[in-house]
Order: structure tokens, then sequence, then C-alpha cells
């Protein structure tokens, strides 16, 4: 009978311990969940490096088979090293050198494309006049086009649950920084003339906080680059916002006038635009995206 308190003590310990156990299991399951989810944006996109390695692939060897000698695991490998296991909110330009580097690639002058605002638009005439190039015709773009990916500086995992949100959470992201210097190496290699397709059913049609207006426009070497011919695209049946001698598009031939590279503006509608639209015979130069 003196053993029986002592019993009932170790019931109630037994207890305790139980209890502190759940409660520590459902802190650590809150700070996991709390840790997976602390971004704004959506996570890395499933499969993202077999989706990298696969259109390396059939970029190198159907798209563009100049490239086929390029090696497509180790551009694979350094896509990933730019932003494993390090903080999605202090991603470099030097994080993604690697990358760039394996990644050269040689544009016909008089043959890059740039966009604002008319991403779908561009593509389409792209997929026509195959011998142009927007940044997503490139190797390094149609790797990456309509992916996400971040990971963390705790581990060596992609973050499939959210990454940062470049307004929400931080600007120098993984996508956002990649994006920005892939930009800003697209329009640096840039020859000849230059065209850049703009929405003209928007009353901002030149937006110069967009890419084309903060990082590509800036990056055109006067040097290298003869003139800039904006095609200003209207939606069918809508009523244009925008055109050629408003505010908008006058500060975009400021700029290119400072700049001291020639400027032109046309108006089209989309159907006529992918069909018609020529563009003059490519100079005998050609640039190489670095």
């Amino acid at each position: 009978m003196a053993d029986e308190p002592c019993c009932r003590i170790s019931k109630k310990v037994q207890i305790c311990l139980a209890f502190g156990l759940l409660v520590a299991v459902a802190v650590v399951g809150v700070l996991m969940w709390l840790h997976l989810y602390k971004w704004n944006g959506q996570g890395t996109t499933e499969h993202f490096a077999d989706i990298i390695l696969g259109r390396c692939s059939n970029y190198t060897r159907i798209v563009q088979p100049a490239l086929r000698n390029v090696d497509c695991q180790k551009i694979q490998e350094a896509f990933k090293d730019a932003f494993i296991s390090k903080n999605p909110c202090n991603i470099t330009e030097e994080d993604y050198r690697p990358l760039m580097k394996l990644t050269t690639q040689t544009i016909p002058c008089s043959k890059t494309i740039l966009w604002s605002k008319t991403k779908e638009m561009a593509h389409q005439y792209t997929r026509v006049h195959r011998d142009m190039f927007t940044l997503e015709d490139t190797l390094l773009g149609y790797m990456a086009d309509g992916l996400m990916w971040c990971g963390d500086s705790g581990t060596s995992e992609m973050n499939y649950r959210s990454c940062p949100h470049w307004k929400k959470d931080c600007p120098n992201n993984p996508v956002s920084v990649f994006w920005k210097m892939a930009s800003h190496r697209f329009a640096d290699a840039a020859c000849g003339v230059v065209y850049v397709i703009l929405n003209g059913s928007l009353s901002n049609t030149f937006d110069e906080n967009s890419t084309f207006g903060s990082v590509e426009i800036i990056n055109l070497h006067p040097e290298k680059v003869q003139a800039l011919h904006a095609w200003v695209i209207h939606d069918v049946g809508g009523v244009p916002s925008d055109s050629c001698m408003t505010s908008s598009i006058n500060k975009l031939k400021s700029i290119t006038s400072q700049r001291k590279i020639a400027f032109r503006c046309q108006h089209y509608r989309p159907a006529p635009f992918i069909k018609d639209v020529t563009n003059p015979e490519c100079s005998p130069c050609s640039s190489m995206i670095r």
C-alpha cells in the first residue's frame, strides 16, 4: 500500500509527458507550416529541374540545333546552384553568372524583339516569323518561361509551397533577379534595328517602370543599335487609348533621342500585324548574348 501514491504520481507524469509531446509536435508542425508558407508568391514549379533539362534538350536539338553541343546537364546544375541553399530574398546577379556563361547565344542583328504587356502577341509574331527572337525565344528564356523557383538558406531542397512575391515580399528574389539580368543581357547584345511591341489599348503604352522601360531601353547601345521601331498594337474592335503622337510614346522617343538612337512608331491591329508586318533584311553582323 505504501507504493500506491508513487504509482499515482507516475501515471500523472506519463500523462504530462504524453501531453507535452503532443504540444511539441504541434508546435513543430506549425513552425514548419509557417516556414513553408511564409511567402506570398506561388511555390517552385513541380518537377522544376526536369523541366529545365527537358526544355534545354528540346531547344538545342530541335528549336536551335546549332546549339546542339551545349551541355544541358551543366546548365541544369548551374540553374539550381544559383538559388538552392540561399536566402530567397537576397539573390544577386553574381549567383546567376555561371548560368549566363553557359548559355551564350548569337542573335542576328535586326532580329531582336522586345515587348511590354504584349507577351502573347510577341510570341504569336515569332511563331510566324521564326527568324525573329524575343527573350523567350533564346535558350535562357525558353527554359525559364512561365516557371517559378526558390530555395531557402536552411535546406538544400526547393520550396514547392511558396516563394517570395516581388512586390509583397522582396524584389531580390530568384525569379525577379533572373529575368532582370536576362533582360539586361538580351538588350545589351542587340544590334541593328531593334523592335518593341507595345500595347496601344493601355493609357500608358510606354511604361517607364516596366522591364522594357527600366531595364531594356537603357541598355541598348547606340554604337550597335541604329534604330528602335515601336509597333503599337490595338485590340480588335477596341478604341485606341494611345497613339504614336501622345505623351507616352513621346517620352519613349525622347529617351531614344537622348541615347542617339533613331525612333520610329507604327500602329497595327493584331491580325494584320501578325500576317503582314515584314522586317528589313538582317545586317551582316550579329549579336552575341553573353
